[in-house]
């Protein structure tokens, strides 16, 4: 199984995945930049990347990526369940 949304933040990162048949892929989320494999390992790890992250104005890591119209919470929704 892939996963293209990314586990601290919810970004959708198609069609390069974060995560392949339960192996990271060591991407880096444009968006957050957390490391799938290193930031998003464990589920505590996420939670608190993200939590820091938050903490600290959501900024993005890679701008040019941002959606003009991007909402903060429509994408932390996407997050997947386990992980909020």
């Amino acid at each position: 199984m892939k996963e293209y949304i990314c586990r601290i933040c919810g970004y959708d990162n198609s069609p390069e995945e974060f995560w392949e048949d339960n192996n990271p892929t060591y991407t880096i989320c444009p968006c957050c930049g957390g490391e799938s494999g290193n930031e998003d390992y464990t589920i505590e790890s996420a939670k608190d990347y993200r939590t820091e992250w938050i903490e600290n104005d959501a900024k993005w890591f890679d701008k040019k990526h941002k959606p003009e119209n991007w909402d903060l919470f429509n994408q932390l929704e996407k997050i997947p369940q386990e992980y909020k």
